[in-house]
């Protein structure tokens, strides 16, 4: 069975809006639960009506109620600096609808970085292979000659040495035809059947995305300073 998101019972610290603590106001909290409350009614409306499992009226309901739910939790905390005891789900994963008996299967794996280093990262180059003029050397053709040295696996475990910070990454083992497996592939990512996801492992850099929200706070704040 694959890992599946579920709902939880500890408190989620939601992710701020810069400038919110700034701008929000109690006022704002209170409108922002009352949305919520007639999101919740609209949904449960949705659902006592609902003509069949994808009904689009539930789904647009569902949508709503998430946004709301969001947008409370993010002005609370705010303002407040309290959270909510509940995530909410915006996109379950569907359950696996696969064979038990597997033949065949096919992992699919993103890893994401940053170019951290652009100095080591043609130094890097210039060890993997002859000829690297680090005078005009983007990137781009750095990462041409790394990715053409090593394979993916060695490039995640020297990715500090090669001049990159390793972000999230996700693996999705999936349950495959026989027969589809033999042979190449055109389009190797277009079709992949989230109801035969076998084991998906996500891991999640907090790093980056910590130093993210800080870059985009300092934005915000140098955008804020008198011309």
């Amino acid at each position: 069975m694959p890992e599946t998101s579920s709902s939880v019972t500890q408190p989620s610290i939601p992710t701020v809006p810069a400038g919110a603590t700034a701008t929000a106001t109690p006022a704002e909290v209170r409108q922002a639960a009352e949305a919520l409350k007639s999101a919740i009614d609209a949904h449960l409306r949705a659902v006592e009506a609902r003509v069949d499992e994808l009904d689009p009226a539930v789904l647009e309901a569902f949508d709503a109620l998430a946004a709301a739910a969001e947008e409370y939790d993010e002005l609370l905390y705010a303002v407040h600096d309290e959270v909510t005891p509940f995530e909410v789900m915006t996109e379950p994963e569907p359950d696996y609808a696969g064979p038990d008996e597997i033949e065949a299967l096919s992992v699919f794996i993103r890893r994401d970085y940053l170019v951290a280093d652009s100095d080591a990262l043609t130094a890097a180059a210039r060890t993997a292979a002859e000829g690297v003029d680090p005078e005009t050397t983007t990137t781009r053709s750095a990462l041409l000659e790394i990715f053409d040295s090593y394979d993916a696996d060695e490039i995640a475990y020297r990715a500090e040495e090669l001049g990159l910070q390793p972000g999230d990454s996700t693996m999705w083992v999936v349950a495959a035809d026989p027969e589809g497996v033999v042979g190449w592939h055109d389009d190797p990512f277009s079709d992949v059947d989230a109801e035969l996801v076998l084991y998906r492992d996500d891991v999640i850099d907090e790093e980056v995305d910590e130093e993210d929200d800080e870059d985009e706070d300092e934005l915000e704040a140098e955008d804020m300073l008198p011309g």
